[in-house]
């Protein structure tokens, strides 16, 4: 039908994009027709290399990459650990942040290739809630899920060696368990945060590098793949 809105080129992308996220799987066809024509998107398209997040920023929008690849930074409390990522698209940026004690983006976040990202703000996201129950349970099963990773970190079974142990910490600092991973660190403050000497761990990460899981250079450890540590 000419007057069908879905049939519109513009409602079926932003339908199609908005169906590769967690927060809008499930939804009925009903549903999803309604939040695309009540609900205020924001569109943005930036060139490769420009800031799209900066550590410290305000969290009052979702943020959802729909196209390209960002890069993260995140640096530890004391700025002595810095991680750098690559993540691909679909992806939220740190939807956790919009609620709670801290309401800030706590990693960098710049774009590597063009990408673009659709927004919403958070009187939407609270609108949303109020009147799709399925964005509702979504968005509280995404924070319960984040919630309950977190907590039983303390009741994992401990490390039986120094190599899992340096594998867990590198997992540990990490938004995304999986792909390419930098991480500007000096052996001594890995052997400081392992209880263990710089030689052991020395010893330790040669040895992954020997088996091309990782390359080290002066500050400075290359992962190509954080999943191939476990294997």
């Amino acid at each position: 039908m000419l007057n069908d809105p879905c049939s519109h080129p513009t409602f079926m992308t932003i339908y199609d994009q908005l169906l590769r996220f967690p927060l809008f799987q499930g939804m009925s066809h009903a549903d999803l027709t309604e939040v695309v024509g009540h609900t205020k998107f924001g569109f943005s398209k930036l060139a490769a290399g420009k800031r799209a997040v900066r550590e410290g920023d305000v969290c009052n929008h979702l943020i959802f990459l729909t196209n390209g690849t960002l890069q993260s930074e995140t640096h530890s409390d004391d700025r002595s650990c810095r991680v750098v990522e690559h993540l691909s698209a679909p992806y939220l940026i740190q939807p956790y942040h919009i609620f709670g004690l801290t309401q800030r983006f706590t990693s960098s976040f710049k774009t590597e290739t063009a990408c673009n990202f659709i927004t919403i703000d958070k009187q939407e996201v609270l609108l949303l809630m109020e009147t799709q129950l399925v964005f509702r349970l979504n968005l509280a099963n995404i924070m319960a899920t984040d919630t309950q990773r977190l907590r039983h970190h303390a009741w994992r079974s401990t490390p039986k060696s120094l190599r899992e142990r340096i594998v867990r910490l590198f997992f540990s600092r990490c938004l995304y368990p999986a792909g390419q991973k930098t991480f500007f660190v000096l052996m001594q403050h890995i052997a400081d945060e392992l209880n263990d000497s710089r030689l052991d761990i020395s010893r330790a990460l040669n040895q992954m590098q020997q088996e091309n899981l990782l390359t080290l250079y002066r500050g400075r450890i290359e992962i190509p793949s954080l999943e191939r540590l476990l294997m």
